[in-house]
């Protein structure tokens, strides 16, 4: 059995006990992001949680170029600068299976999945989404999903190669798991109608499987390190829509998984929600809230304001090269589209605006570029050496002026930006608090 001090375990001891408490899932590489997370959770006194996902990390880099590895070792030197401890810093790994070899076989999938998912449990990495809901390329027509009992098996066989890592490693945390079979893909969904809500049958099929898979494969003490369910609640957010929560619609969901003692549900795509639909969703057992685009989307409408207040302040001074940084951005985006030629379809004019300001954020995958990292610099250098005039801020960045106006930030545009993620990180805190920290 997992141990007591287990943090995670304990913020769901407390949710089945009968507190409306969640736990904030923050799903990004983005560097500022998890800054702004570090500093939020030691602000509040809080555990924090970060989950890095298949395509962002993997044994290969992954799309961040950060193998597992480098990517706890990055987050644990932030977080030693900060002053925030590594042992309130909980790790995990989302999406974790075939979704990055698709295209391939099978066999062929599931082998460097396997190594993928030991790779993040060597690494210390201790909140675990198997997730084996995806088609392979022998896997038949994938307009119709994968046969349940298929998910189970290969999820039963993902944390299996966990287990044996684990074992290697010599690690003392048990990590947890997190299975299910609605899961909304990695990086968003294309088509955003009829959201449909799983059904508390298809839950029930699930957890069933895979413990029948489990205990085939010998995996009973792992099976009892299993305490979540990925189910669409109908939630989800277009280019510019959001579905919000309907918990009338959820009912049959929260009654259903009120039977099982320790396991809640891991709601994912929370972003954008309204604040008490978000505290809702954690009262109706939804204790892990995901978000990702949300965060980085604050974080692009401040670098995109102060962008322009640099336009405003600078643009006639002479001997300053100004950032360009909206410009650039998108630049990259138009000479390496295969971040987003797939989820904006529309004209050029309307793609053009989806860029830069589609809740689905696909921007989110270019700040890494070598480019816009260093107009990003360049940005914040310009604007640390020449004073922001404080009607700028409170032009483009109204949040920003009343905190620096009660003390709370100054006009320093890192500060500035990491105010903005914070703002949105408030909303979940306020979620997920129910009343405690």
């Amino acid at each position: 059995m997992i141990a007591l001090e287990n943090k995670i375990l304990q913020r769901i001891n407390l949710h089945k006990s009968g507190k409306s408490v969640g736990i904030t899932s923050v799903c990004s590489a983005n560097h500022y992001v998890i800054k702004a997370a570090i500093l939020n959770a030691k602000k509040n006194n809080q555990i924090l949680l970060i989950e890095a996902t298949s395509n962002q990390v993997d044994q290969f880099g992954g799309y961040t170029g950060l193998t597992p590895a480098q990517f706890k070792q990055s987050v644990l030197e932030l977080a030693k600068q900060l002053n925030f401890s590594e042992e309130n810093i909980i790790l995990g790994g989302d999406h974790l299976g075939p979704n990055r070899w698709q295209n391939e076989s099978s066999a062929a999938a599931m082998h460097k999945a396997e190594d993928q998912i030991s790779a993040y449990v060597s690494a210390g990495f201790t909140k675990i989404h198997l997730d084996a809901s995806m088609k392979c390329a022998d896997d038949g027509n994938r307009n119709f999903p994968l046969d349940p009992s298929i998910i189970a098996e290969r999820c039963a066989t993902l944390c299996k190669a966990s287990e044996e890592a684990l074992t290697q490693s010599g690690h003392n945390d048990l990590p947890v798991y997190i299975i299910g079979t609605d899961v909304p893909p990695p990086g968003g969904v294309k088509v955003h109608h009829n959201i449909r809500i799983t059904k508390p049958e298809e839950v029930e099929e699930t957890i069933a499987l895979t413990e029948k898979a489990f205990q085939k494969h010998n995996l009973n003490e792992a099976w009892e390190r299993v305490i979540g369910v990925v189910v669409q609640p109908g939630v989800e957010f277009g280019d510019s829509e959001v579905f919000d929560y309907d918990r009338n619609k959820a009912k049959p969901l929260v009654k259903l998984i009120e039977n099982y003692p320790i396991l809640v549900y891991e709601a994912h795509s929370t972003d954008y929600q309204k604040k008490e639909l978000l505290k809702q969703m954690v009262e109706d057992h939804f204790v892990f809230v995901k978000v990702g685009p949300w965060l980085t989307y604050a974080f692009r409408e401040a670098v995109f304001a102060l962008a322009l207040i640099e336009m405003e302040i600078l643009s006639n001074k002479k001997g300053i090269l100004l950032s360009n940084l909206i410009d650039i951005v998108d630049q990259r985006m138009l000479e390496f589209p295969k971040y987003w030629e797939n989820y904006y379809t529309a004209s050029e004019e309307e793609n053009k605006l989806k860029r830069k300001f589609s809740y689905s954020d696909r921007i989110r995958y270019y700040w890494s570029d070598k480019k816009v990292e260093e107009s990003l610099q360049r940005l914040i250098k310009n604007l640390n050496e020449n004073k922001i005039p404080i009607t700028l801020i409170r032009q483009y960045l109204p949040e920003e002026y009343n905190a620096i106006s009660e003390g709370m930030i100054s006009a320093n545009p890192e500060e500035i930006i990491l105010h903005k993620i914070s703002s949105v990180l408030e909303i979940y805190n306020y979620a997920t608090s129910g009343g405690v920290n």
